[in-house]
């Protein structure tokens, strides 16, 4: 198929698609579905190898939110039987944090509900980083607490935050559609707070929320614009007691031809498949290996994930290995050029006004011709020796009588 030459060739390349090519690879039939895969493997393979990195969630405050963000369980006047807690103290969301990283975690994550933080809610993060670095200094923690105010950023960023998230979900256009107590706008310049910072910027979307083609397509290249580092993409789950509890609108043949749009705009970019993989890619969840190089390790906010070990015996039987601590997520060019703009502080400017690419037009440079995904070192752990000290899998739900994320 020549679109698809052309989207491997400019993939190879780190080269972006136009709107036009991506749009055509949503517009894909089923019968040429291995043909994608294989294409968006083969840039997959480019630049990040057989590699997959871990991420693990810690959820330090859930439930009770002001927003009222359609697709959240834990939006304002959810009914949805989730969890509901105040935050954790940073002993448990380490303890919480180990468990992940004992199974092969590279990147923790922690999430708190609400609009935003105040300066005591950094406070409290601080300290939980504290914590968690404390038991594992190699860890990468990346923050996730809603709208920014000025120079909270800042602060994270010197507590040891080394990303933060904030997915823009969906587009411009429809974004009102999802939510009224807050704007994309306010979206995108959280973002950019967060990058002006120098911290790695995380952001990525939500597919089926009835979204349109054209929606899918408009949102990625505004996070490419944005330069995020890393693209979630998230599979809704529609869950009862919220606005959106009747959008089944998703198969495991539409995520993966998502997944590769993703892959084909963001060639050298770090995707991550996340929430809703297990509904929605269910038995073919291998095959969004070969294009996404990102997965979260067991549950998620509020709902309940694959168990650990099926992720990581899945990876393995895929053909694909744990990224290591000791390994560089990013190829060596965007890798190098976002190291040089965290030890500046950051751009020091808006992302969108820099352009493309970690800290500015960076990305779209062309990359060195060693850029590619470099083999593990020697002496990193493989899956076996993960595997024998994966902590068991989380059960989080309403009732359990587990406390949160332990």
């Amino acid at each position: 198929m020549d679109l698809l030459d052309t989207l491997t060739a400019k993939g190879l390349r780190g080269e972006v698609p136009t709107r036009e090519e991506a749009l055509a690879v949503l517009a894909t039939t089923d019968d040429e579905l291995l043909d994608v895969v294989a294409a968006a493997g083969k840039v997959r393979r480019r630049w990040f190898g057989r590699r997959v990195k871990l991420n693990y969630l810690v959820n330090l405050k859930s439930g009770l939110c002001p927003e009222d963000c359609s697709y959240c369980s834990q939006r304002l006047g959810s009914k949805a039987e989730i969890l509901k807690y105040t935050w954790l103290k940073p002993d448990q969301a380490a303890e919480a944090a180990r468990a992940g990283v004992a199974g092969g975690a590279k990147r923790v994550c922690l999430v708190a509900s609400g609009r935003g933080p105040t300066d005591r809610d950094i406070d409290r993060v601080t300290d939980t980083m504290a914590a968690i670095k404390d038991a594992d200094p190699a860890v990468e923690i990346c923050v996730c607490l809603g709208l920014l105010s000025d120079n909270q950023a800042e602060r994270l960023k010197a507590a040891g935050a080394d990303a933060y998230n904030h997915n823009l979900n969906t587009s411009e256009g429809t974004y009102g559609d999802i939510a009224t107590t807050h704007t994309y706008a306010d979206r995108v310049d959280t973002v950019q707070k967060a990058h002006g910072a120098g911290l790695s910027a995380c952001s990525g979307l939500i597919a089926g929320m009835g979204e349109s083609d054209e929606d899918l397509v408009d949102v990625v290249f505004a996070l490419r614009e944005l330069g995020s580092d890393s693209v979630p993409v998230n599979f809704l789950i529609p869950f009862e007691g919220t606005p959106l509890a009747q959008e089944w609108n998703l198969t495991p043949q539409r995520c993966l031809r998502i997944l590769a749009m993703v892959r084909f705009v963001n060639p050298d970019t770090e995707v991550r498949i996340a929430g809703g993989r297990e509904v929605h890619l269910r038995s073919m969840q291998p095959l969004g290996l070969h294009i996404a190089n990102s997965i979260f390790l067991g549950d998620y906010l509020t709902s309940e994930g694959q168990a650990g070990q099926a992720d990581l015996d899945m990876i393995k039987d895929a053909g694909f290995e744990v990224e290591g601590a000791g390994e560089a997520t990013l190829p060596r060019h965007r890798a190098d050029v976002a190291e040089a703009a965290q030890a500046a502080g950051g751009c020091g400017t808006a992302a969108s006004a820099c352009g493309s690419g970690p800290c500015g037009g960076h990305a779209n440079a062309a990359p060195a011709p060693e850029a590619v995904a470099d083999a593990p070192p020697a002496g990193e752990p493989g899956n076996d020796e993960l595997r024998s000290d994966l902590v068991k899998v989380r059960r989080r739900g309403a009732g359990t009588e587990l406390a949160p994320n332990a």
